[in-house]
């Protein structure tokens, strides 16, 4: 028997008719001892890892807004820095702002931060 290049495969695969397709991966798993389903439930449990919710959180100044003097005081509360160096955060935009938090803490932090008018993302 010849050998068939990739394409010309492909190529014949492409002709078969769904029934056709079905008989041939039957007869593949069977001569090979393998199950196309497989590949479905390796990936099913990648995403079902992936979909774990995360417990620490990096809140993120993205942008100040129009209140920069109130979100440097919610950044000095959240932080305990000083305020050159809470003013130094806000004005670096987009800077992390806490590393680490619990969603709580993250949740709670970037609720004061847009009610000063800045943005913030949960990372």
């Amino acid at each position: 028997m010849a050998k068939l290049t990739t394409a010309e495969f492909i190529e014949a695969i492409k002709e078969l008719s769904v029934l056709e397709l079905n008989e041939l991966v039957k007869a593949c798993e069977e001569e090979f001892g393998v199950s196309a389903a497989a590949g479905v439930v390796v990936a099913a449990a990648g995403a079902a890892e992936a979909a774990e919710e995360k417990d620490e959180f990096d809140v993120e100044l993205t942008e100040v807004g129009p209140n920069k003097v109130k979100v440097i005081k919610v950044v000095r509360e959240a932080t305990g820095l000083g305020l050159k160096e809470a003013k130094e955060v806000v004005d670096g935009a987009p800077k992390v702002i806490k590393e680490g938090a619990s969603k709580a803490e993250a949740e709670e932090l970037k609720t004061k931060l847009e009610a000063e008018g800045a943005k913030v993302t949960l990372k």
